[in-house]
C-alpha cells in the first residue's frame, strides 16, 4: 500500500524558510537536519539528493489519496532581483545548497511558490533571531517544535498565526487546508482575514478600513493630545460628561505636564457630583502651573461648594477672574455663617441653626456636608423629621475614607451622627446603628455620638421585639415594646404608629387616634398613619375628621382602591346623616 502524504503546515514551510536563510549564512545541510531530523548531508550527497528529487514522478505529491491540493491552483509571486545584481548570474551561480532546498521540499510535497521568495543578502534581524530561538528551543525541550515569533519576542507555539499580519487574532491554520482542491481558485475566499496563497497564512493580506468613521477619529488623534482635549469640551458642551472624562484621561495619559487637561477635567468631574475628585485634579493643575487662574478660580469655587470657605478665599485672591471680588464676598459670607451655626448649637438655638444653615447654603455651600447635618440636626430637633429626611436625601454622599481625608474625623463623625438621627425618625433603625457606629469608631471620645449610638441600638431592639410580638398577635405586650422604644425616642413617628396599630386590635381607638395625631405631627406626608387614623375615626363614627383624612390619601394614593372604597363609604354615610337631620328637623 502507497502511503498517503499530507499538505505541508505552516510550521514545515516556515522550518524550510528557517534552513533557507541558516543555508545562505553556512553552505551546509546541517539546519536542514536539525529541522527535519535526518543526518547531515555532506557535499559529496547534495547532487545524489538533487538527482533522486528530480526523478521522482511528478504526480507524486499529488496523489487524490493524500489530500494535496494541486499547486497549479497557488497564487505565485515572482522573485524580484537584488539591486544592482544580475538574475542570471545568480541562477548560474547559486549554491548547491540552494539546489538542496528545491530536492527537500520536493521529497515532502512541499509548495513550489515557496522558491520564488527573495533570499535575504545578509543573515541578520529576525532571521538570526529565529536561528538562535529554534535551536535553543530544541536543544532544550529535546523536540523538532518550531516557534512562534513576533517583532519583538518570541513565544513558543505550534503555528505561525502571527506571522500574518492581516487580521489580529485571527487562526493560525494554514490557508492550504482551508481551500479543497476541488474548488476553483477563483472562488476560494480567504477566511479569517487569511489571503489565499501557497505561502498559506505567511502571506500578508491588506487590512480592510474600519466601518466606522467615529472609530477612525479616534484611532487618528489617540496620540495627540490637543485634539483629544478638543473633543472632551465638544462632549461636555453637549453634557456627556463621563464621556468627556474619559477623554481628557486620555489626553494626561498622552501628556500629564499640560495644566488645562486637568483642569477642563475637574470641571467635568463636578458636572458628575465627584467634586473631591475634582478638588484632586484642579490641585495637580495649580501645582502644574502656580499662575494658572482659571484653575484657581475653578478650586475656590469647588472649596466654597464642599464648605471650605477659608481654602476658597484663598485660590480666589490667586485668580485674575473679573468676578473674583464677589466670590471672596460670598465665601466670606459663608464663613461666617458657618461660625453663628456652632455658637448658636451649643445655646441649642435651633431656630438660629437653620437659619444661619440655610443662608449659608444659598451663598455658595450647596454641598457641604457639615452645613447641610447642621440644617438636618436643626430639622429634627423642631419635630420636622420629613424635611430632615429630604435634606439629607439629597446631600451628596462621600465614601468614609474619602470624607475622613478631604474633612477630617471629627468632621466627618458629627456628619454620621446626624444621619444616624435622620435614619432612627424616618424608621430605618438597622442604618441608624450602623452609621451610629461608624461615628463612633471615627470619634470614639465624642459622648455625644456614643449616647446617639446606644439609643439607636435600644429603640432598634424594641421595635423589633414589638413586630414580633404583633405578628404573634400579643397586642398588649407589642404595645409595651413600642412604649420602651419611645421612652428613648420621644416623638418618633414609625413606633407611634406601629403602638396605633395595637391599640385599634384592642379596641382602644381613642389612644390609637391619639398616637397616630403625634406621628403626623411629625412627619405630615406618612400615610400609613394617616390611614391608620381615618379608619380609626369609622370607628368612632367621626366622618368627617374621616373623609378629611380620605380626601388627602386619595391625593397621595389615587390608584389605591381601598382608599377609593372607604372614601365612597364615608361620602355616603356622612351624606345619609345630614339627610336624617335634615329630616328629623322638618318632622319638628
Amino acid at each position: 500500500m502507497t502511503e498517503s502524504r499530507r499538505p505541508p503546515s505552516g510550521c514545515a514551510m516556515f522550518g524550510i524558510y528557517s534552513g533557507m536563510f541558516r543555508r545562505r549564512r553556512s553552505n551546509s545541510m546541517s539546519s536542514i537536519a536539525r529541522i527535519n531530523g535526518v543526518p547531515p548531508a555532506t557535499a559529496e550527497h547534495e547532487h545524489e539528493a538533487e538527482a533522486k528529487a528530480t526523478s521522482a514522478p511528478a504526480n507524486q505529491a499529488h496523489r487524490k489519496g493524500g489530500g494535496v491540493h494541486d499547486d497549479s491552483s497557488l497564487v505565485h509571486r515572482p522573485a524580484k532581483p537584488l539591486p544592482g545584481t544580475n538574475n542570471g548570474a545568480q541562477r548560474a551561480h547559486a549554491p548547491a545548497s540552494d539546489r538542496a532546498v528545491h530536492a527537500t521540499k520536493a521529497a515532502n510535497g512541499g509548495a513550489r511558490n515557496a522558491a520564488s521568495a527573495a533570499p535575504a543578502a545578509e543573515y541578520i534581524g529576525m532571521a538570526a533571531e529565529l536561528d538562535k530561538m529554534i535551536l535553543d528551543h530544541q536543544r532544550v525541550k529535546g523536540t523538532t517544535q518550531l516557534v512562534r515569533a513576533t517583532s519583538g519576542n518570541m513565544m513558543l507555539h505550534r503555528n505561525l498565526g502571527n506571522l500574518n499580519a492581516g487580521v489580529p487574532g485571527a487562526s493560525a491554520r494554514n490557508s492550504l487546508e482551508r481551500n479543497p482542491a476541488n474548488k476553483p481558485a477563483n472562488e476560494r475566499k480567504a477566511t479569517n482575514g487569511y489571503a489565499f496563497s501557497g505561502l498559506g497564512n505567511i502571506v500578508k493580506e491588506p487590512r480592510a478600513p474600519p466601518a466606522s468613521s467615529e472609530l477612525c477619529r479616534a484611532l487618528s488623534h489617540r496620540t495627540d493630545p490637543e485634539k483629544l482635549k478638543e473633543m472632551g469640551n465638544e462632549e461636555y458642551r453637549e453634557g456627556h460628561y463621563a464621556e468627556a472624562v474619559a477623554l481628557y484621561d486620555q489626553a494626561i495619559m498622552v501628556d500629564p505636564t499640560r495644566p488645562a487637561y486637568w483642569s477642563n477635567k475637574a470641571a467635568a468631574l463636578a458636572a458628575l457630583g465627584r467634586l473631591i475628585e475634582a478638588v484632586g485634579d484642579c490641585r495637580e493643575a495649580v501645582r502644574i502651573d502656580p499662575s494658572y487662574g482659571r484653575a484657581h478660580h475653578r478650586l475656590g469655587g469647588l472649596y466654597l461648594r464642599l464648605g471650605e470657605p477659608d481654602k476658597a478665599i484663598h485660590h480666589f485672591k490667586q485668580s485674575a477672574n473679573d468676578s473674583t471680588g464677589a466670590d471672596v464676598s460670598r465665601a466670606q459670607s459663608v464663613k461666617s455663617r458657618v461660625a453663628k451655626c456652632g455658637d448658636a448649637r451649643k445655646l441649642r438655638n435651633w431656630i438660629t441653626v437653620l437659619q444661619e444653615s440655610q443662608a449659608a447654603i444659598a451663598d455658595g455651600a450647596d454641598c457641604a456636608p457639615q452645613v447641610m447635618a447642621l440644617q438636618a440636626e436643626a430639622l429634627v430637633k423642631l419635630s420636622r423629621h420629613d424635611e430632615a429626611d429630604a435634606v439629607l436625601g439629597g446631600a451628596p454622599r462621600f465614601g468614609v475614607d474619602e470624607s475622613t481625608k478631604f474633612f477630617g474625623t471629627v468632621a466627618h463623625a458629627y456628619v454620621l451622627m446626624i444621619r444616624a438621627q435622620v435614619d432612627m425618625a424616618a424608621g430605618r433603625f438597622e442604618d441608624a446603628v450602623a452609621t451610629a457606629q461608624t461615628a463612633c469608631q471615627l470619634d470614639p471620645s465624642n459622648r455625644e455620638i456614643a449616647n446617639v449610638h446606644r439609643r439607636a441600638k435600644v429603640v432598634a431592639s424594641a421595635r423589633l421585639r414589638g413586630n414580633d410580638l404583633f405578628k404573634a398577635s400579643r397586642f398588649a405586650e407589642a404595645c409595651a415594646a413600642y412604649g420602651e422604644g419611645l421612652d428613648r425616642e420621644t416623638g418618633n413617628a414609625v413606633l407611634l404608629c406601629n403602638r396605633a396599630a395595637c391599640h385599634a386590635r384592642l379596641a382602644r381607638y381613642e389612644k390609637a387616634v391619639e398616637d397616630c395625631n403625634g406621628a403626623l405631627a411629625m412627619r405630615p406626608a406618612y400615610s400609613k398613619a394617616r390611614l391608620r387614623r381615618a379608619d380609626c375615626n369609622v370607628k368612632l363614627e367621626r366622618w368627617e375628621a374621616s373623609l378629611r383624612d380620605y380626601q388627602v390619601l386619595i391625593q397621595e394614593l389615587p390608584e389605591n382602591e381601598d382608599v377609593k372604597k372607604a372614601l365612597s363609604e364615608v361620602e355616603a354615610k356622612l351624606r345619609s346623616q345630614r339627610n336624617g337631620g335634615i329630616a328629623s328637623r322638618s318632622q319638628q
